[in-house]
């Protein structure tokens, strides 16, 4: 290895080219303001060790610093795309290492935070839905916004015991206004579950087959946020309305978390809803049933008109 090496060096002492662009690549790197700035902080560090590493100082020089250069994650132009470099001294050794740039971390933020929202059956635009665009409406829906911003500002300290039970006309809004919570909800870095109910009661059926009907019906009692969509709009068992609904909402009423709802019921509609089974009118399971949604969230109409014509 010795003789390759001192044939190197031997090259490099001869061709002129070489040297000149050596030379000129150094005054370069020597004289850019960042690496200035950083050599004035050790002012001990020998040449030598200067010299040394002039390869670690130009890859330092060459490379954007937290996004200076970037426009994009995709279009980081660094050698580790989404990481800045850094010098630092130890022991008057100079040392290059890369940390996470400002937008790789806010790209893997909002990574994590998509993850807490967690849905069944719902449309990719109630998923996009922003609570900005609800406080811009200037409508008969205002009341029902005002109910959701309190609910709000009460979660970024203490979560509410109650959800809001929203019920109106067809078209109205209603499950926006659940996307719109989801969305601003996972901004405090807490999850919601999205259940579009007439689904929800085709998977828990389906549930049998691979026997994880326990494991699902765990799942939505302890979410952070519950969000049932539509119910009423679903084939009603009196099964599925005691064993699996009525679960749900015992467990988050003992243990106060809150659940949301969207109707085109109010709660004396759905409780007839409830109560026409298979096996006729039962009219007290249904009741106990609306207590316990009365138990975990607070009944708020919403007016308007339709937005899906």
């Amino acid at each position: 290895m010795e003789p390759v090496q001192s044939e190197l060096k031997k090259w490099m002492q001869e061709n002129s080219n070489f040297q000149e662009n050596y030379k000129k690549i150094k005054h370069e790197i020597l004289n850019d303001p960042e690496i200035k700035e950083f050599l004035s902080l050790y002012p001990q560090l020998p040449q030598k060790e200067i010299e040394k590493n002039l390869i670690k100082l130009y890859e330092y020089k060459t490379q954007s610093k937290q996004c200076d250069r970037c426009s994009s994650l995709n279009g980081c132009k660094n050698m580790l795309p989404g990481y800045s470099p850094v010098l630092h001294v130890e022991n008057n050794e100079i040392h290059l290492s890369y940390e996470k740039c400002h937008t790789l971390i806010a790209h893997e933020k909002q990574r994590e935070q998509e993850k807490l929202i967690k849905s069944l059956y719902m449309p990719k635009e109630i998923l996009e839905a922003t609570i900005d665009e609800l406080q811009h409406d200037e409508s008969e829906r205002n009341n029902a916004i005002r109910e959701l911003t309190q609910f709000m500002g009460e979660a970024q300290s203490r979560m509410p015991a109650k959800g809001i039970y929203f019920h109106g006309p067809f078209g109205v809004g209603k499950t926006y206004f659940l996307g719109a919570l989801a969305n601003k909800l996972k901004e405090f870095n807490i999850s919601s579950t999205l259940i579009y109910m007439p689904e929800f009661v085709r998977e828990i059926k389906a549930s049998f087959k691979d026997d994880s009907i326990n494991e699902k019906i765990d799942y939505f009692k302890k979410a952070d946020v519950l969000m049932l969509d539509d119910i009423g709009a679903e084939l009603q068992s009196a099964w599925f309305r005691d064993e699996i609904l009525g679960s749900i909402l015992q467990y988050r009423m003992m243990e106060r978390l809150p659940v949301f709802f969207t109707s085109n019921y109010d709660l004396e509609q759905l409780e007839g809803q409830l109560a026409s089974t298979r096996s006729g009118i039962e009219t007290v399971k249904a009741g106990r049933i609306i207590e316990r949604i009365k138990q975990v969230s607070k009944e708020v109409p919403i007016y308007g008109e339709n937005r899906r014509q």
